[in-house]
């Protein structure tokens, strides 16, 4: 099996407001928003994040972000007003932190290898 892109999907209860925090969260406004309820970032080539106005789903998703520098992103997100938990080793050289959109869907940065 071919696979041309993968989709991470964040369903929320509330579009606007979500669309409003994943901004913050990338730096960038969504790349499209192909219906009033969906909004769309194309992260990588092959790698896109949905975020769509599912309110019966809304807070259940987990999802992961690789950074090149979590330290980086992690100053990133403090100026943009966004904290997350305290960094923690996944593993033997992984370290991440996690943080929660508005519906409480978990995103988590990680970084590995450390460098």
């Amino acid at each position: 099996m071919d696979v041309a892109r993968v989709l991470m999907v964040a369903p929320v209860r509330d579009i606007e407001v979500a669309v409003t925090w994943y901004e913050r969260l990338l730096g960038r406004p969504a790349d499209t928003r192909p219906m009033p309820s969906l909004a769309d970032w194309h992260l990588t080539p092959g790698g896109w994040l949905q975020v769509f106005e599912g309110p019966e789903h809304a807070g259940t998703t987990l999802l992961n972000l690789e950074v090149p520098s979590l330290d980086k992103a992690l100053s990133e997100l403090n100026t943009r007003g966004l904290t997350t938990t305290p960094v923690q080793q996944g593993g033997k050289t992984t370290r991440i932190a996690s943080l929660q959109d508005p519906d409480g869907n978990r995103v988590t940065l990680l970084e590995n290898p450390v460098t």
